[in-house]
């Protein structure tokens, strides 16, 4: 693109040129402006582009949550991962009022429940923890993950008791504070079990040692 070229005074006829040449380069640069339109289109793109790659690659970094039910056969592999259940159980899972109700003193004592519970937990570390952590995945567990596991442990044991299982006196915590975690004291005799003899009758509780007449009796 050549610059106009300046008129000598007086020389009409190149006036007329140099206003056909701007003319001339006013359309050109009115041609182009589609194409301005078009690249700052095509980096919005590229920028949606790139947060998409970046959320996909995130969520391919959540590790995944254990299974109880496929644990290793090691009594330090299931302690652990129980210790660590029962201490997410105790700051997060029991401040919420619905799930202190429906947790029975024998959950350990019903596979599916502490299945249920430590997939549950590792959904929490996701959503808060982990590399993918957002709002959009607390909100997911508090509106979805949260209330399902509850409503499953209200059915599948929310009506159980230690006494279906063996004697074993309830337990109390002060008003407002975060309930204990039920049948802690069992957690060495169940890792035990389902460490090396799940396919066996579990072990029975110890009876309460205010039993009565009738745990006396079962002695």
């Amino acid at each position: 693109m050549n610059p106009p070229s300046h008129p000598e005074p007086g020389d009409g006829g190149a006036l007329a040129r140099l206003a056909g040449q701007v003319d001339t380069l006013r359309r050109q640069v009115a041609e182009l402006e589609p194409i301005r339109d078009q690249v700052g289109e095509l980096g919005r793109l590229v920028g949606q582009l790139s947060e998409a790659l970046a959320a996909v690659t995130a969520r391919r970094r959540i590790p995944a949550a254990p299974s109880w039910l496929l644990a290793p056969t090691d009594t330090a592999e299931t302690r652990r991962l129980l210790d660590e259940l029962c201490g997410w159980a105790q700051a997060v899972f029991l401040r919420y009022p619905d799930a202190a109700k429906v947790l029975p003193e024998c959950w350990l004592w019903h596979p599916e429940v502490v299945e249920e519970l430590l997939w549950l937990m590792h959904a929490w570390l996701a959503a808060y923890q982990g590399p993918a952590a957002s709002v959009g995945a607390a909100g997911d567990w508090h509106d979805r993950q949260r209330p399902g596991v509850v409503n499953r442990i209200r059915k599948e044991a929310g009506s159980c008791s230690i006494e279906r299982h063996q004697t074993r006196p309830g337990w109390s915590a002060p008003g407002g504070a975060a309930l204990p975690v039920p049948g802690t004291d069992h957690v060495e005799e169940i890792a035990r079990w389902w460490a090396g003899q799940r396919d066996q009758a579990p072990p029975e509780p110890a009876p309460a040692v205010d039993a009565g007449p009738i745990g006396t009796a079962l002695r």
